[in-house]
């Protein structure tokens, strides 16, 4: 059987391609941690006197990463789950974020540190790493159009475009030159829509097996 990791900008329908999948696979799903994470409303509503003076960007790079590194960590101990988002991705967060000026160098000087020895101690675990990121890719209309339908307040603001534009902007390159964990399978969500349609989410569960039918192959 085969460990996945769910990828894509907020908003992209990680969580429901997670649960399909997981569903299909009879496999235990590994969401990212959003109900229970005090800092994220912060983050979205302080205004930026009150980011510079508490912090928020960075304390909720390092809350992601706790909780990232606690998933995968248990995730590869078996041979079967589907992760929501992954420790893999929160670099790529951390890295745009200092570009804004949300989180200073040195902060993300430290967090790298951080990341690095996480990443040594998944070294020494029996499964090193995922076997597939399932890539949720879309334009960046679809992606705000998906933001907005899932509700959460303190995701609306219309300041936020920029950031969320600034992420999306540089999503691809990174799956494509910087994520070198596992194969990549790219869904494009612009034309599926594995909540509404049924016959999506059929082809996304189909996608997946044929993919990880033709890693095994390869593999023999």
């Amino acid at each position: 059987m085969a460990i996945l990791v769910i990828g894509g900008m907020i908003g992209a329908g990680k969580t429901s391609v997670a649960e399909l999948l997981g569903g299909s696979l009879g496999s235990e799903v590994f969401y990212e941690n959003v109900d229970d994470n005090e800092i994220l409303p912060l983050f979205y509503t302080a205004s930026e006197e009150e980011q510079r003076v508490k912090r928020y960007p960075f304390l909720l790079q390092l809350e992601f990463l706790n909780s990232r590194f606690k998933s995968i960590k248990e995730a590869l101990h078996n041979k079967n789950n589907v992760l929501d988002r992954s420790i893999y991705e929160d670099w790529y967060f951390a890295k745009v974020n200092m570009n804004l000026g949300r989180i200073s160098e040195t902060e993300f000087s430290i967090y790298q540190k951080l990341l690095n020895n996480m990443m040594e101690e998944l070294q020494e675990l029996p499964k090193k790493s995922p076997d597939l990121m399932v890539y949720l890719k879309g334009s960046f209309e679809t992606i705000i159009y998906r933001i907005g339908l899932r509700g959460r307040d303190f995701e609306q603001d219309q300041g936020l475009l920029d950031y969320y534009r600034a992420l999306w902007e540089g999503y691809d390159d990174w799956v494509n030159k910087h994520y070198d964990a596992s194969d990549v399978l790219i869904i494009n969500i612009d034309e599926i829509d594995v909540v509404n349609n049924p016959e999506d989410a059929y082809t996304v569960v189909t996608m997946v097996n044929d993919k990880l039918a033709e890693m095994e192959i390869g593999n023999k």
